[in-house]
């Protein structure tokens, strides 16, 4: 089995930073893609930046300039540095990983449970 932490969340004022960090641990060979997702209450979960295992990024244009995501050298544990932080961007931040267990087994999806980011003006 597989489980993602995700830490750093909390409340900041607009204008602020936080970083977000997300490790991954159990039966793992290998990470493909980590990414992270952000659900406000009552709208759906939306990609807010995602990195290959090898380093190629991506963000949506709300994320873009603001929001960097980053993994450490194991590949276990993904990062987002979020600055200039805006009341919009208060939501439930959630880490996503693809995960081989073992070698010639298939790639599997896991989430973790998420962490609060509330933003205030």
């Amino acid at each position: 089995q597989v489980q993602l932490v995700e830490s750093g969340g909390g409340l900041v004022q607009a204008g602020g930073s936080l970083r977000l960090a997300c490790h991954a641990s159990g039966r793992i060979f290998s990470i493909n893609d980590m990414a992270w997702y952000r659900q406000a209450p009552g709208k759906q979960r939306d990609m807010v930046a995602r990195i290959t295992n090898v380093g190629e990024t991506t963000y949506p244009d709300s994320a873009k300039g603001r929001f960097t995501i980053s993994r450490d050298d194991a590949q276990t544990t993904a990062y987002l540095q979020m600055n200039s932080l805006e009341p919009e961007d208060t939501a439930v931040y959630y880490c996503n990983a693809l995960v081989l267990s073992t070698r010639g087994s298939t790639y599997q999806n896991y989430w973790g449970q998420g962490t609060q980011v509330t933003v205030f003006s």
